[in-house]
């Protein structure tokens, strides 16, 4: 199966639209109408236009109000076809959308509209070109596949097919099994979208909600293994309208879309390993057992505060590496990397950003998998000269310009902290019972939460949580919340609205560094709390009055809350647990460290005491900016 993408799906003009589209490699494009027009090429100058950019093209479209109407209005449709025909042949295409009246002079009738659409065959022929009819969600008298495929069953005219479009059978509900039974070569087109549950107009749902496959919560696959089902073997197309991308880089919406396609018939392939699926194979969705470490680009006395900070933290300084300006701290599973080199990644990157997460290592089953299955998915490889004793291990460039190492536990890779780092001859500071990574927090715009989804649940087995609002005192921000399998990684994305949010405010003064903060578990926050306290750690302040309202709101014991108020640690708790948390001051133009407990089987992420985290973090933030008496 060839992959394409309508050209309405992407902002620019046509000429920058197929740059992208040729880019992140799709095989051919949907040619929309007022793509076209718009443009100032002649019609043959604009197919070898897009044949010069190693595309071809799948579908003219859309050809409205064309069945059910009378008189002059139907002699006015079939003057528009025969048009349309000669524009087709000088494009070089042979296929034309034609999709279902909401002519209001239209009348209904399956009969009726098949005698129009064989005589449009007979018209079709003569310019030796093709017909599909979609059926719009919205149609005036044919809003269901299955009354579009009686109309071109009777229409019985070679010419004349069928065009399935994922969107328009599922925002109505229609079981998508129902298209096994259609000849997959009466299909002469699918066109796939996703979308959220909203309830709403369905045109204005179609028009503004679209969003590529798996990013949405409609059944897409389900849809999708139905059309492989019924033999159908041609191209697969992305038809997105979406406000967001419209006004987004059609570099990355296209990028997004090649991902979302392959990932999509990936897991068409391996649900229904009879169906053929042309596509190159790659690995399946991979496990992540874990992070096996956050690395910093800092540098000079932004290196010190952050190794001291650290060091408040229970971390011990646990190597150095064997050939560069890199240190390694760590306690129990958790792995911190402090890069001061300047002529590598991460000297380029705090250029740009300052002190900052660089890199995210994670362990995976498979290395060598995670890395072919992102390429293969559109990822590029991230690869720079290695110094005396490093090893090769496979990296990519995710989203953002962050860099992704993976690492896993059956071959040398697991060796990596041995042969790369030469142990501490002092290591003086106390555990403070941090176990492991509960999760990384990345911010970003609001706009790009569903690029970022899309990345790590297509690469890696992971499942999405609802998402919520966090309400900051000056905006909105978007959560997310990205969940491996046994809670071994979580990632939270944060999706940024105002730039006056603290999390708006971090990405621009980072100029978009996207990992905000880090949440690390430990199995007692109280004795983690007084560990931290005797080791010089500065949690940030809450207000008592947050405590007062804690009373309130739940029954807990007096000492407990005693003990919450004198450590500065946040409740919450939900139907399944209990859940515990306190930050770190600020850092590095508005980072901070998170410490956690989860009691039973507490599942969120404090949601509901982010506006008092935020609040205390934008006071201290204040305070800090206020010019000396």
């Amino acid at each position: 199966m060839k992959t394409s993408i309508a050209t309405v799906s992407l902002s620019g003009n046509f000429r920058e639209k197929l740059d992208a589209i040729a880019a992140a490699g799709f095989d051919g494009i949907e040619i929309f109408e007022q793509d076209f027009i718009a443009d100032e090429g002649s019609p043959r100058d604009v197919g070898a236009m897009i044949r010069d950019h190693g595309l071809e093209i799948f579908l003219f479209q859309p050809f409205r109000d064309f069945e059910g109407l009378t008189g002059g209005l139907r002699a006015k449709a079939f003057d528009r076809a025969r048009r349309k025909f000669d524009l087709m042949q000088e494009l070089g295409c042979d296929l034309m959308l034609i999709c279902s009246s909401i002519h209001p002079d239209s009348l209904g009738g399956i009969d009726r509209a098949a005698e129009d659409f064989r005589e449009l065959g007979e018209l079709a022929a003569q310019r030796d070109v093709r017909v599909g009819y979609e059926a719009l969600a919205w149609g005036r008298h044919v809003n269901d596949h299955r009354d579009a495929w009686e109309i071109v069953r009777r229409a019985d005219h070679p010419r004349i097919g069928l065009i399935l479009d994922s969107f328009h059978t599922l925002a109505r509900e229609i079981d998508p099994d129902t298209i096994r039974s259609i000849p997959g070569d009466r299909i002469f087109f699918v066109q796939l979208a996703d979308a959220p549950l909203i309830q709403m107009d369905l045109l204005y749902w179609s028009r503004h909600f679209r969003n590529m496959p798996g990013e949405g919560d409609l059944a897409v696959t389900d849809f999708m293994r139905a059309v492989a089902a019924s033999g159908y073997s041609g191209p697969v197309s992305l038809e997105i309208f979406n406000d967001q991308f419209r006004g987004g880089s059609p570099q990355g919406v296209a990028k997004d879309g090649y991902r979302s396609l392959i990932h999509l018939m990936d897991e068409v392939r391996r649900s229904q390993p009879e169906v053929p699926v042309d596509l190159p194979f790659m690995p399946a969705r991979v496990a992540v057992e874990g992070a096996s470490f956050i690395e910093f680009a800092s540098r000079g006395h932004e290196t010190r505060t952050l190794e001291s900070l650290l060091g408040s933290l229970g971390f011990k300084k646990a190597g150095h590496h064997v050939s560069k300006d890199v240190s390694l701290w760590q306690q129990n599973e958790i792995r911190i990397v402090v890069n001061q080199e300047r002529g590598d990644f991460a000297g380029t990157a705090y250029n740009v950003h300052g002190t900052s997460v660089c890199d995210i290592g994670i362990t995976v089953a498979s290395a060598s998998d995670t890395f072919e299955r992102a390429t293969a998915l559109g990822a590029k490889p991230f690869s720079q000269p290695l110094g005396p004793g490093q090893l090769s291990i496979p990296a990519i460039r995710g989203l953002g310009g962050s860099i992704l190492h993976f690492l896993d536990g059956s071959s040398e890779l697991s060796k990596v902290w041995e042969v790369e780092f030469r142990g501490e001859e002092s290591c003086d500071t106390g555990d403070a019972g941090l176990t492991r990574i509960d999760h990384i927090a990345q911010t970003m715009l609001y706009e790009e939460m569903l690029s970022w989804s899309l990345f790590y649940t297509s690469l890696f087995r992971m499942r999405k949580a609802p998402m919520v609002d966090v309400i900051d005192p000056d905006g909105l921000v978007r959560s997310q919340a990205l969940e491996a399998e046994n809670d071994a990684f979580r990632i939270t994305l944060n999706g940024a609205e105002a730039h006056r949010t603290l999390a708006g405010t971090f990405l621009a003064d980072s100029f978009g560094a996207p990992v905000q903060h880090i949440a690390f578990a430990t199995a007692d926050i109280f004795e983690t709390a007084r560990l931290l306290e005797a080791l010089g750690f500065a949690p940030l302040k809450i207000s008592s009055n947050y405590y007062d309202d804690l009373a309130s709101r739940f029954e807990i014991d007096e000492e407990l809350l005693s003990a919450m108020r004198q450590a500065n640690i946040l409740y919450d708790r939900d139907a399944s647990g209990e859940f515990f948390q306190l930050y770190s001051e600020p850092f590095a133009g508005g980072m901070f460290f998170e410490v956690l407990e989860r009691r039973g089987g507490y599942r969120g992420y404090g949601a509901a005491n982010a506006p008092f985290r935020i609040a205390a973090q934008k006071r201290l933030l204040r305070t800090l900016e206020m010019p000396a008496a």
